[in-house]
Formats: structure tokens, C-alpha cells, sequence
């Protein structure tokens, strides 16, 4: 069975440094649905944002805070089109 690559960009130790967290640009059509799920902390901030990087469409992406992203993965689960993946530590 063949896997795909797909173009995206990686941004390490988040989670207090236990997970990397993967968006693929190439899949994300910038819909908002992870930033609108994802929870927000005690100090009430999301740990999610618009990118500098864009999405199929041309429209922003999104990346997390490593400070403040606790690596629950609704954003993950939540995504449509699998855009998004967080991958724990060895």
C-alpha cells in the first residue's frame, strides 16, 4: 500500500514539548472549524491562530501556540480534511 506526501509545515515541542503538530497545506481549506473548537485555556486564550501560510484555496492556515497548546487534538479530530495531525514523542 502506497502512502502520500503531502506538503504541509511542522512545528515542534508542543505540548511542553511532547508532541509535534502538523498542518498540510495542501488539505486545509481554511475553514475555521479547529479554530472555532479549539478550547481555551485557563487564562482564556486558544493556543490556535490564522498562519502566514495558506491553504489550498489560497486562505490562511492555521498554527498553534507551543506555549500554550496542550495537544488535546480536537483540532484534529474536528478537521474535515484531515488537515491537521499531532504526532506524540518517542
Amino acid at each position: 500500500m502506497a502512502t502520500m506526501e503531502y506538503q504541509g509545515y511542522k512545528i515542534e515541542n508542543i505540548a511542553k514539548g511532547k508532541m509535534d503538530y502538523y498542518v498540510y497545506t495542501e488539505l486545509c481549506k481554511g475553514c475555521g472549524l479547529c479554530l472555532a473548537k479549539c478550547p481555551i485555556n485557563a487564562k482564556g486564550e486558544k493556543c490556535l491562530s490564522w498562519s502566514k501560510e495558506v491553504g489550498i484555496y489560497q486562505t490562511p492556515a492555521v498554527e498553534p501556540d507551543p506555549a500554550l497548546c496542550i495537544g488535546c487534538g480536537t483540532c484534529a479530530l474536528i478537521c474535515p480534511d484531515s488537515a491537521i495531525r499531532l504526532e506524540k514523542k518517542a
